[in-house]
């Protein structure tokens, strides 16, 4: 039974069963008791009322001896002589012990309270059964209420569960409203407290997912005009291969159609990696790294490249520094920050990289002797597909979006400024 409502409503519905038995169960207990205490009080006020009287008059005998009386009045002189009965009975009480008493004769139990006085002993009885008979009528009849109100108790609680449960059920309906492209904050006004917060997390989340999916179909718009162009290019690099009028031609054509399907390549596998390192994209697990050896192994797959420019690394990494991280991810951003820095600088030129702890905090320097980035544009550099016209170098305008996604997933920051190389410096600072 998973409904809340059905929940709370067993819950009240149990809770009024118990506290209805265990009041009715004293109720009764206290007014079997309260009976039981009244009849004695009857029967020593009978007792008492007749230990000065010397003789009882007829009338008043004839009432006593009424077969609808259920007291039974014995009198005896002071030497055991029974001189009055109020009415014959075989199983009644043959003699008298002072006070209250239980007497058993034959088969039946007698209540009695008996009197002395100098003269006579007064003994007035009442069966056992008529008084626990008279006794449970008064009980049952004070406890009655009980049972009348147990239903409307009930139609109560249920009420009651359905009202309290009434603003989550309007939130439900107006999540149940909602499709992917209505994505507009849930109402939040008189909400209990209870619900409050549950709705504002919900329009956290929606306010989250909606900025989700606009990323996500900026990014899809922006993939496929990214695409467009390269795929386009293939095309008429395709339509010059079958028009080449010679082998030189074609050499010319297939060199061309090589570079076209390498930029296709990268470009698609930058959009690969940008999409895996998105917020929300499943996530390795983290473990301590010596930072400066993930960076060693990063650059190695950079090198062929670098030396195809006749171009070098330096790296710096003279002490082992700690970092927690995902080692495919911090490769991944190595590796983006030393071809940037490679295809962006002068050919043969020096890229250096330097790992050390900057007052406890873990850092990577990445300096370059390229054309740098002006301080009005370096926020936007790290924006999708934005690339800035410098050193004639074709870009998918990827490479610092997936460096600062890598990072934010790490809880690092990235800053750019400006090498001593006279290029550009990107530190990527790492929570200590």
């Amino acid at each position: 039974m998973n409904s809340i409502r059905a929940r709370l409503l067993l819950a009240l519905l149990g809770m009024l069963a118990l506290v209805a038995l265990v009041m009715g169960l004293v109720t009764y207990r206290n007014v079997l008791t309260e009976t039981e205490g009244l009849f004695d009080y009857q029967l020593k006020q009978m007792a008492l009322s007749l230990r000065d009287q010397g003789e009882i008059p007829a009338d008043q005998a004839d009432a006593l001896t009424d077969e609808q009386f259920d007291f039974v009045v014995q009198i005896w002189t002071i030497d055991g002589r029974s001189i009055y009965a109020t009415r014959n009975h075989r199983s009644l009480p043959s003699r008298a012990l002072l006070g209250f008493a239980d007497v058993a004769v034959e088969d039946q139990t007698w209540r009695t309270f008996s009197v002395a006085t100098p003269g006579r002993v007064i003994q007035v009885a009442q069966p056992v059964r008529i008084r626990q008979r008279l006794a449970a009528n008064a009980a049952l009849h004070s406890v009655m209420p009980l049972l009348f109100l147990a239903p409307v108790m009930a139609l109560m609680a249920w009420w009651l569960a359905a009202m309290t449960l009434a603003p989550l059920r309007r939130v439900v309906a107006e999540v149940r409203s909602r499709d992917g492209e209505l994505l507009r904050p849930l109402p939040d006004q008189g909400l209990p407290d209870d619900v409050s917060p549950l709705v504002v997390a919900l329009n956290g989340l929606l306010q989250r997912l909606g900025q989700t999916l606009e990323t996500q179909r900026a990014f899809l718009s922006d993939a496929a005009h990214e695409l467009r162009s390269p795929l386009t290019a293939l095309k008429l690099q395709i339509e010059s291969l079958k028009r080449a009028p010679d082998e030189a031609a074609r050499g010319d054509a297939v060199a061309m159609l090589s570079d076209g399907i390498d930029r296709a390549a990268r470009i698609v596998e930058q959009l690969l990696t940008l999409a895996r390192s998105e917020p929300g994209a499943a996530s390795a697990a983290m473990e301590p790294l010596d930072l400066g050896e993930v960076v060693r192994q990063a650059v190695a797959d950079t090198v062929p490249y670098a030396l195809s420019r006749g171009s070098e690394f330096v790296l710096h990494a003279d002490e082992p520094v700690s970092v927690r991280g995902d080692k495919p991810g911090l490769a991944v951003l190595v590796r983006n920050l030393a071809d940037n820095a490679v295809r962006y600088s002068p050919k043969g030129s020096r890229v250096e990289l330097r790992v050390f702890n900057e007052g406890g905090v873990p850092t990577l320097q990445v300096d370059d002797a390229g054309p740098g980035i002006p301080p009005p544009e370096r926020e936007r550099v790290f924006d999708r597909f934005y690339r800035r016209a410098a050193g004639g170098e074709e870009g998918s305008g990827l490479g610092l979006a997936i460096v600062r996604s890598v990072a934010l997933r790490h809880g690092a920051t990235v800053l750019l400024g400006e090498s001593p190389l006279g290029g550009l410096r990107v530190s990527v600072r790492f929570a200590g």
